[in-house]
């Protein structure tokens, strides 16, 4: 039953009567639930409480448990007794569908236990591989209490018992592996399962029979290599690999449950190609017997297989001239006849190369396409060494600037190159000897963009073109299309508006041709100029009345052009005409005054005066409201106001006549004015006026001010000079100028020279100089920077033919009109070595010696010669390559050992060897070859195991045969002196042996970790040298990891157990003795006991090893009478196993307490008349102490010890009643 279904108050109802239903209903309702959310029936919200402990409880039995064993709890389950007369029963009431367990009773104290056990009979046994869990829904109820009900859930756990065995899937395997295949190779993986879980699940795999050729993992089921292979001895093994239970085994049992087959098949395999390198030379035409390329072949395969049986041309030399010769083991020289011709092949020949090896099957390299030339005899056939010479020549470029070197190739001692007689030839002039093109004239005059040059040699008469390009320099003026410019506007014209285009244009192209336009003025304008268009617009509103009349400006034009701008200017002159754009203004406004009745006819009133700031303008005055009866008459012309009518019959409104009044310029009006004239009767007053002053006439005054000042500003002079644009200085050489320098021949081209220093004092294209070589550079080896100055060869110098040149420099400014210099400079050239030592063997040297060559040996010597005299050919030798184990004499060539050669550490040592001249200045010339020393082994090392000491950890249960360390050594020698065997010095009475060759130290017999916990092993590696064999040791430290045989968990023969004390008992008094049993040995047997949980926690104590329960604190029976305790036994196995039992303490009661009445003093009082034995008072009183057994009488005795020596009161001694005895004056009692 679920804990929150309700149908507790539709069971019950039907047996209430209708008087008892709606109060049960209401309480059921309305009351607390409790703190687990258990149901229950009954107990009021004030009566005893009944519930279990949890509302959950958990609660493990094994599966395959035999009848009536009961399911272990680490909590009490079931229900306190509130009230011991309570006889509670459990039932299942779901969860348990196939009726496994049964739910029991039993009682101990102040608790009802809940016990769970297995039924008896023909009961399913339990599965865990089917159901691991239930969960079962258990309803208490107390006998006779139809109300008192409770359910709880208790999910009982079923626990793994080693039942299942691994089995194989599949139970056969097949696997072919090459014969070469190498030691610890995994070669297959068997797979078994067990449905078991934990540690029952856990199995070792092993090989029924002992192999020394493989090894089998014991968990994984990898099955790998350990032994060395030959197919000629044994070509299949046929394995048989068994499943081993661990937890079967600890039982005693074998365990074994499966068996699979591995059949291992070995073939011989010759499994790689041979691998080719080929390295291609370039032979001379001269050379005798010329090798054209060197083949090296390698196989990884060994013996047979890995043997080089030939390299073979398989295409690509249908006439057979050329040939493959071995020089060495896997080195071949591929080589050609003498009747090779290299006439059909004037591009070289595309040889095909294949190597094979002498394996089963043979297997053959793949193709590898050689491409061979020769160094050819150099033919006549001669042409240029372009089609076609495009070159670029700056437009400012001074006359004797290089364009161009043509050459032919080869090129003959006496070529001689001319160019073609053109108008475009004429510009340019040639160097016949070298084939240097260079300018003969200025361009800056030219309009033609491009020459088209012819140049013939004239030996062979070949012809090429030569087109150069003349690049834009910005060399020209932007000008101006007019003088100067002009115009009138009106002044009214919007913000905005274009008044004038200026143009100009530059012959440049380009960015040296592009133009912007710019504003020069020294006062600020009203104008701007768009500076890509030349558009001239207002930048605001143009006054004529209070600006200039007219505005006089500078318009700049300039170019884009590098490396300086080049700008002109232009006059421009803006002329406003006036408009009439303003309206009159009054000088004065809001008019008031006051005049009497009897004002006289065509009396002067007031004056009305207003200004035209247009040219001053005639101004026209009028009425235009608030005379409609004529009272009054303005003066057109001068503003005047008189009466023009009596004003005796005059009602103006409110007394006062309101004149609306405007003045016009003829085109424009003012704004209107008021002029309010006030009429009083009686004596006429003074005439008196007042209005508001405008200023009007100040802000004109001030205008016409701004105006004439502007009108006076000085104007731009007309033909202004531009002081900078004259070209005033000469170009001048720096003072420092040499009259010679000196430069090395060997100089590469491009290499700077001399830096030609000049200066000029004008600013802009006026100072900017160009140079020029205009004479003396008859080779044609130097070059001078347009811009720079800077002198660099442009052609080789060969001192031998010419050691000086005198150079004509001359210098250029590009102002107007130019200015030229020119000075004389000595170029002395120097001699070079260019000649460097050659040896005397091409393509390097090779040697082969031991490698315990004595230090101090002689092993070979190389020379070379040098043509260079003196110093320069003078030749010493060094080595190139750092390394201490060989030196070089370094005047004879002579090539010793100098120190202790290890064909382990370095097989081979590749040598660089330099021959140098000993010239003296700048930098000395060298050659390098190569000299290979190949090491021949000898065997000088001991096998090195890694590391140096092995420690290892195997499990107490590892199967016999299993692999628990692998040796591994390295032996750096060849042949025998690198194979290496295994060996143990000692093998602990046969229980560990080694493989020899693969180093597999296997488990020959089983470990026990509580017989011995380590191994140390001395291991030996001896390889096969001759004439020693040499010897190293090392140790393997075998660590033996335990493993839980603890097989059986402690148990006590009783589920729980009570306990009785007195509770003026001692500390340390004991209770009792618990006892669990173990059948379990040694330390796995070994129980140690505790108190883990209850009430009685702190107050008793257990003795660990004897289980003797005590007291550790005073007990006091009136404040507890009981205590529960959860007693712990646990074994000391590696996993540890326990078993729970409850204890319940009586505490016993001792007469400790005196009794206590219910009030500390009693004041009663009694008439003196009172008859006789009447009641005074109840005395009442209690003690702690336990009540005594039904029968045994009242505990309490009543007397009175004082205050009442006249016996006037009695007190009945069991009862406690006092009563009057006699009559009473007054008396106390004191009890």
């Amino acid at each position: 039953m679920d804990v929150n279904m309700g149908q507790w108050a539709a069971m019950r109802a039907p047996l209430l009567g209708p008087a008892l239903l709606l109060p049960l209903l209401l309480s059921l309702l309305f009351r607390p639930l409790s703190c687990h959310g258990q149901v229950t029936h009954g107990a009021s919200q004030h009566g005893p409480r009944f519930a279990f402990t949890q509302a959950v409880y958990h609660a493990t039995v094994y599966e395959n448990s035999a009848a009536r064993t009961y399911a272990n709890s680490k909590v009490k389950m079931g229900i306190h007794l509130a009230q011991r007369s309570w006889e509670i029963r459990y039932r299942i009431t779901s969860g348990d569908d196939e009726g496994f367990f049964k739910a029991e009773e039993y009682v101990l104290g102040d608790f009802c236990f809940l016990r769970i056990r297995t039924k008896g009979g023909n009961a399913a046994i339990l599965n865990r591989e089917i159901q691991d869990n239930y969960v079962l829904t258990v309803k208490a109820s107390v006998k006779g209490e139809a109300l008192l009900e409770t359910w709880t859930k208790v999910s009982i756990q079923v626990l793994d018992m080693n039942d299942l065995r691994p089995l194989f899937s599949p139970t056969t395997y097949s696997v072919t592996i090459t014969e070469s295949t190498p030691l610890r190779t995994s070669i297959a993986q068997v797979t078994a399962t067990d449905a078991d879980i934990g540690s029952n699940g856990e199995f070792y795999y092993f090989f029924k029979e002992k192999w020394n050729w493989f090894a089998v993992h014991p968990t994984s089921g990898v099955v790998s290599l350990s032994g060395k292979l030959n197919v000629d001895e044994q070509n299949r093994y046929d394995l048989e690999i068994l499943a081993v239970d661990r937890g079967m085994k600890l039982y005693g049992n074998n365990g074994v449950s499966s068996t699979a087959k591995l059949f291992v098949h070995v073939e011989r395999v010759n499994e790689h190609p041979p691998v080719m390198n080929v390295v291609t030379h370039s032979p001379s035409w001269l050379d005798k017997n010329p090798v054209y390329a060197m083949v090296t072949v390698e196989d990884l395969d060994e013996g047979l297989n890995g043997e080089i049986d030939s390299v073979v041309i398989v295409g690509g030399d249908p006439s057979e001239q050329f040939f493959i010769e071995r020089i060495d083991e896997g080195e071949f020289a591929l080589k050609g006849s003498e009747s090779v011709n290299w006439e059909t092949c004037p591009y070289g020949c595309n040889l095909t190369l294949q190597a094979k090896d002498r394996g089963t099957p043979q297997k053959f390299s793949t193709v590898n396409i050689v491409h061979i030339v020769v160094k050819k005899r150099p033919t006549v056939d001669a042409k240029f060494e372009k089609e076609v010479y495009d070159v670029s020549l700056n437009e400012i470029s001074p006359p004797g600037t290089i364009v161009e070197a043509v050459k032919i190739k080869p090129e003959p001692d006496d070529a001689e190159y001319i160019l073609a007689p053109s108008a475009d030839s004429a510009f340019f002039q040639m160097n016949t000897v070298t084939g240097v093109i260079s300018t003969k004239h200025w361009f800056t005059k030219v309009n033609q963009d491009v020459f088209n040059l012819e140049v013939l040699e004239v030996d062979s008469e070949l012809k090429v073109k030569v087109r150069v390009t003349i690049d834009d320099a910005n060399d020209n003026t932007p000008t101006f299309a007019l003088p100067s410019y002009e115009v009138f506007i009106n002044e009214s014209v919007p913000v905005g508006t274009s008044v004038l285009t200026v143009s100009a244009v530059d012959e440049d192209k380009g960015e040296n041709g592009y133009i912007t336009y710019s504003v020069s003025s020294l006062q600020p304008l009203p104008f701007r100029i768009n500076q890509f268009s030349g558009v001239i617009s207002t930048t605001k509103e143009l006054d004529f009345e209070s600006s200039s009349e007219s505005f006089v400006f500078v318009v700049r034009a300039s170019d884009w052009g590098s490396p300086y701008r080049r700008e002109s200017e232009v006059n421009v002159t803006i002329h406003l005409e006036n408009v009439n754009d303003n309206q009159p203004l009054f000088e004065k406004v809001a008019c008031q005054g006051v005049i009497s009745m009897d004002f006289p006819v065509d009396e002067t009133i007031t004056t009305m005066s207003a200004i035209d700031v247009d040219e001053l303008e005639l101004v026209k005055y009028k009425i235009i409201s608030g005379n409609e009866w004529g009272y009054f008459d303005l003066n057109p012309d001068s503003g005047v106001l008189v009466l023009q009518r009596s004003l005796t019959t005059a009602t103006p409104k409110n007394g006062v006549f309101s004149l609306k009044i405007t003045a016009t310029d003829g085109e424009n009006f003012s704004d209107p004015i008021f002029v309010n004239i006030s009429v009083v009767h009686g004596k006429s007053p003074p005439k008196s006026f007042n209005c508001k002053e405008t200023r009007v006439a100040q802000k004109l005054a001030e205008k016409l001010l701004k105006k004439s000042k502007a009108s006076s500003k000085p104007k731009i002079e007309e033909g202004f000079i531009d002081l900078f644009s004259v070209n005033r200085q000469m170009p001048q050489f720096d003072k420092a100028f040499p009259t010679d320098i000196a430069v090395q021949e060997d100089l590469n081209i491009g290499s700077s020279v001399f830096m030609v220093n000049a200066y000029d004092g004008d600013t802009g294209f006026n100072g900017q100089i160009v140079y020029a070589i205009s004479d003396g550079n008859t080779d044609s080896c130097f070059k001078i920077d347009m811009e720079t100055g800077l002198i660099s060869v442009f052609l080789p110098m060969d001192r031998e033919k010419k050691d000086r040149y005198l150079l004509n420099l001359t210098i250029y400014d590009l102002g107007l009109p130019q200015k030229t210099a020119w000075r004389l400079l000595t170029v002395y050239v120097e001699d070079a070595n260019d000649n460097s030592p050659q040896f005397l063997q091409e393509g390097g040297y090779k040697i082969v010696i031991p490698e315990n060559t004595a230090i101090g040996t002689d092993v070979i010597q190389v020379e070379a010669t040098d043509k260079d005299l003196g110093p320069n050919g003078e030749v010493v030798y060094s080595l190139l390559t750092s390394t201490s184990q060989f030196g070089i004499n370094s005047t004879n060539g002579i090539v010793y050992v100098a120190g202790q050669l290890d064909r382990e550490f370095v097989p081979s040592f590749n040598l660089k060897i330099e021959a140098r001249d000993k010239a003296e200045k700048r930098s000395q010339k060298f050659s390098v070859t190569t000299l290979k020393i190949s090491l021949e082994d000898v065997n000088d090392c001991p096998p090195l195991f890694i590391p140096s000491v092995y420690k290892a950890r195997a499990l107490e249960d590892l199967p016999v045969g299993a692999v628990v360390a692998w040796l591994e050594t390295q032996d750096p020698d060849v042949g025998l002196g690198g194979q290496v065997r295994y060996s143990l010095a000692s093998d602990y009475n046969g229980w560990f042996e080694v493989d020899k060759s693969s180093g597999a130290i296997r488990l020959a017999k089983e470990l026990d970790y509580e017989t011995q916990q380590f191994y140390n092993l001395t291991v030996r590696a001896k390889d096969k040298g001759r004439p020693v064999s040499l010897l190293s040791v090392t140790f393997v430290e075998i660590e033996v990891v335990d493993v839980n045989e603890n097989l059986y968990a402690p148990y006590f023969n009783h589920f729980a157990l009570t306990g009785l004390v007195k509770e003026n008992s001692r500390i340390g008094t004991t209770l009792l003795q618990v006892t669990a049993n173990d059948e379990d040995n040694g330390r796995d047997g070994e129980i140690q006991y505790s108190i883990r949980d209850g009430s009685g926690l702190g107050r008793f104590a257990i003795d660990e090893e004897t289980g003797v329960i005590y007291t550790t604190d005073m007990l006091d029976r009136e404040t507890k009478d009981s205590y529960w305790l959860t007693v712990y036994a646990s074994d000391h196995g590696v996993v540890p196993q326990f078993a729970v039992i409850e204890v319940f303490v009586q505490v016993e009661d001792v007469n400790d307490n005196a009794p206590l009445t219910s009030e500390p003093l009693y004041r009663p009082s009694v008439l003196e008349n009172s008859p006789r034995d009447v009641s005074v008072i109840q005395i009442q009183a209690q003690d702690p102490d336990a009540t005594p057994a039904p029968g045994a009488g009242d505990r309490l005795n009543y007397r009175i010890i004082s205050g009442n020596p006249q016996n006037f009161f009695t007190i009945n001694p069991r009862s406690g009643e006092c009563t009057k005895n006699q009559t009473v004056v007054s008396s106390e009692c004191v009890l």
